[in-house]
């Protein structure tokens, strides 16, 4: 079965349920300090379908992860 996105591990953490079991990219993106930026990019692509419409989202995660890059090194 597809999912759109990260959709189901975002629809427990916005009803303040526990999550059994975190989406490891999910995690991994929230340590960037990036997830804010990757969930709109999501929420854009599933409600479009094509990410080309979506190019101020994915503009705006590509610099919050050029960043912590930055930071980083």
């Amino acid at each position: 079965m597809a999912k759109a996105g990260h959709a189901w591990s975002r629809a427990a953490t916005e009803r303040g349920e526990p999550e059994e079991d975190e989406d490891p990219l999910d995690a991994r993106i929230a340590r960037t300090g990036c997830l804010e930026q990757h969930r709109q990019l999501q929420e854009c692509m599933a409600e479009r379908q094509d990410w080309r419409q979506c190019q101020e989202e994915v503009r705006a995660f590509g610099a919050c992860m050029a960043r912590r890059q930055q930071r980083q090194h």
